[in-house]
């Protein structure tokens, strides 16, 4: 782990290598907003930023606003944490899991780099789960301690979206197959929420309603104050229709 400042406006808070390559957490102060920015890199590439966080949070409303409660709910990447913060805002959230594959990310809300990292840490209902969520969705589930455990809502935001993963393997996840394999996490009714930053994808509905119901795709719209006007993302809204 290393930390370093550089002047006042730029901290490089850690700096890590992981099986997925060097992962840093930086600190700065946006030019435009003079507002303090939380930044991620995996290698040369932008993971995730605080900057926009309306998409993040969206995931969690909308998913959640679909299924019923109380509600045991799974989050699949946990970022800067703010799908899980907005999870855990809802009172109907019994329990939640919150699967990451990279270690340094979970050490970083453990140990209060992060400004969301004492919210989660400190709800008795958040696990923070080190694991690969599309492994664990292929094989027996996201609990570590309880093999094959079903769920109200799985939310999920890993890759841009479904045709610009971070890695080559993510990319059967999006299939009907990889799709069907996470269902059987689901309890019947129970709901898969997925954040992707294109905008919807007719195709990929169509993948979706080969294996749930209710298919939905909502486009999130929110400020960009660096460039003016307008930015969107993408919800995709499942049911597992099993009975």
């Amino acid at each position: 782990m290393r930390a370093a400042v550089v002047g006042v406006r730029f901290a490089e808070l850690d700096w890590q290598r992981t099986a997925m390559g060097e992962i840093s957490l930086r600190r700065r102060i946006e030019p435009v907003t003079g507002e303090p920015v939380h930044e991620v890199k995996l290698g040369d590439e932008f993971l995730m930023s605080d900057l926009f966080t309306a998409g993040e949070e969206e995931l969690a409303r909308l998913g959640l606003a679909a299924a019923g409660g109380p509600l045991d709910v799974v989050v699949g990447g946990l970022g800067l944490g703010h799908t899980a913060a907005t999870a855990l805002a809802e009172s109907r959230v019994a329990s939640l899991l919150v699967v990451e594959a990279l270690g340094p990310v979970i050490s970083w809300h453990e140990g209060g780099l992060v400004p969301l990292g004492g919210r989660l840490a400190g709800d008795a209902r958040c696990r923070l789960v080190h694991g690969d969520f599309f492994a664990m969705a292929a094989g027996d589930g996201f609990d570590p301690d309880w093999p094959r455990r079903r769920f109200d809502a799985v939310l999920l935001d890993i890759d841009h979206s479904p045709d610009h993963v971070l890695r080559a393997e993510n990319a059967a996840f999006y299939t009907p197959e990889g799709l069907r394999s996470l269902s059987r996490h689901l309890r019947p009714g129970g709901i898969f929420a997925l954040w992707s930053d294109d905008p919807p994808s007719a195709s990929f509905g169509a993948v979706l309603a080969q294996v749930f119901t209710d298919i939905a795709a909502r486009v999130v719209t929110f400020p960009n104050p660096l460039r003016g006007g307008t930015a969107s993302n993408t919800v995709y809204l499942a049911r597992h229709g099993e009975g």
